[in-house]
């Protein structure tokens, strides 16, 4: 059997298990928040700088990372160290020592993050090395570990982009989101009480999204050939999506592309090319764009109309789409694929309408459902619901009955009936919820919700999802609501809770 990391015999430093405990909550937020499935595990390994001691598992101590692989790891970094010539500018403010010191953490975090990847190969889930810290004689490493799988659902951008003082720039939110933890991890772990102030000041994952949100949008600003750091694009497009033109709202679709891109085709230019920060203006010219005329901009500028045209070669990434969706939501788009949408400010992973396992997987939690004719025509109801274009909210609960006649006043009452596709489709017509029972029998349509405020209610998100998220933390019986967005996104909301895996 293989030996495991041994547990440290002493803590290295007194909040050692708290700043582990507040990096787990910390990982909880930032990456449910993107897709619950990724289920983020937070490990701490501690690597001798003295080669005749063992590597140390510290926080939890069944973090079942093998011992032996772990031997090496430092010997390695310290090679990969001096076979990598340093890549950073020069910089008055950073000394020889300090310059020595980051670069053997960099090899020291390369050669852990190798170690992982060989023992990652067979796995269903991948762990992602954070840069080290010398704590009493150990490198102290704050490890993510995440599933395999729905990382390998999301498109990416190739890696190995930099900003012009070497930091690497982000190919995708989630590693933009790993980028922000890890900073975090590191600013907690070396002030001069390691971990203390991640309790005491810890950071929001909304703040940490947006910050991840920002650090992706600064790869296509790169590409193009633009300093990242003062194109700002990430808050450019927020703005223009939130402005409405004598009252309506702004959708249409601007491509990102230098000028005389061969897949760029432009219809009229414009004489003074627009500035992306003159909001007001590129809202105005957005109003001209069609489904298939869109604004041409450089990364800076505004400066024609345009299409797209011929067959682009993905590999060159210099062509990318910001689509205006509805009023305050936008995507960024490279080759069909949307990378990243934004809603209210907020940046979030493109998922899917709708995931089939994690509905099955919420009805048998909530309510113990596991017939497959049961399930499956739920599975219908819901699909057809999901198809609805200015969103809707379904109610699932054991006491459909009562409820609908304890809400009569402000809904309205129909007589039980099994709902088919064709029914959901007419009573998710009107505004309202949906009531029904997980049989599939439908009791009330137009429901007004009612219940006590939520402290998970999301102010980014519209009162169809905060009246659901309100409506079943309230309920007294097992509840389940599926809420439908305008811009076609499906949250599901159960009463019982996942447990922690």
């Amino acid at each position: 059997m293989t030996p495991v990391l041994a547990p440290a015999p002493t803590l290295l430093w007194p909040h050692q298990a708290r700043y582990r405990k507040a990096a787990q909550a910390l990982a909880q937020d930032l990456f449910d928040a993107l897709d619950e499935e990724l289920k983020p595990y937070v490990v701490l390994l501690a690597l001798p700088t003295a080669p005749t001691l063992p590597a140390l598992c510290l926080e939890p101590e069944d973090c079942g990372l093998p011992a032996e692989a772990f031997s090496g790891v430092v010997a390695r970094g310290r090679a990969i160290q001096n076979a990598t010539p340093w890549p950073y500018p020069e910089r008055e403010d950073v000394t020889p020592a300090m310059l020595r010191r980051k670069h053997e953490g960099l090899g020291v975090r390369d050669a852990v993050q190798e170690t992982l990847d060989q023992l990652d190969e067979q796995a269903l889930y991948q762990h992602f090395a954070g840069y080290p810290i010398q704590i009493q004689g150990y490198f102290v490493v704050t490890i993510l570990r995440l599933q395999r799988k729905p990382i390998r659902a999301y498109p990416s951008l190739r890696p190995h982009r930099f900003y012009t003082d070497g930091r690497s720039l982000a190919p995708s939110l989630l590693v933009a989101a790993m980028y922000r933890f890890n900073e975090e991890s590191v600013k907690a772990l070396s002030e001069p009480e390691p971990g203390a102030g991640f309790i005491i000041r810890p950071r929001e994952s909304e703040e940490l999204l947006r910050a991840a949100g920002k650090s992706l949008m600064d790869t296509p600003a790169q590409a193009l050939g633009f300093d990242p750091t003062t194109t700002k694009l990430f808050a450019t497009c927020n703005t223009i999506s939130s402005l409405r033109y004598e009252g309506a709202e702004g959708v249409g679709k601007l491509l990102l592309a230098r000028r005389g891109h061969p897949n760029i085709e432009e219809i009229f230019a414009l004489t003074c090319p627009t500035e992306l920060t003159d909001y007001r203006a590129v809202r105005k010219l957005l109003e001209m764009t069609t489904p298939d005329i869109h604004l041409l901009a450089d990364g800076e500028s505004v400066y024609a109309l345009g299409r797209q045209v011929g067959k682009y070669d993905a590999v060159r990434e210099d062509l990318f789409v910001i689509s205006f969706v509805t009023h305050y939501s936008w995507e960024l788009q490279h080759d069909h694929h949307v990378l990243l949408r934004s809603h209210y400010g907020l940046p979030g992973l493109p998922r899917t309408l709708l995931s089939r396992t994690g509905f099955r997987r919420a009805l048998k939690r909530t309510f113990a459902l596991t017939d497959p004719l049961k399930v499956e025509r739920l599975w219908d109801v819901v699909l057809e619901a999901s198809r609805q274009k200015h969103g809707t909210l379904l109610v699932i609960t054991t006491e459909a009955l009562a409820e609908a006649d304890r809400l009569k006043l402000q809904c309205t009452l129909i007589e039980p009936v099994p709902l088919t596709p064709l029914i959901t489709r007419l009573v998710t017509s009107i505004d309202g919820a949906v009531l029904l029972d997980p049989e599939g029998y439908c009791y009330s349509i137009g429901v007004i919700l009612d219940g006590r405020a939520s402290g998970r209610g999301d102010s980014t998100r519209g009162a169809r999802y905060n009246s659901a998220l309100r409506y079943v933390e309230s309920s007294d019986y097992p509840c389940l609501a599926v809420v439908v967005s305008e811009d076609g996104l499906v949250d599901v909301i159960t009463s019982v809770e996942e447990p922690a895996t």
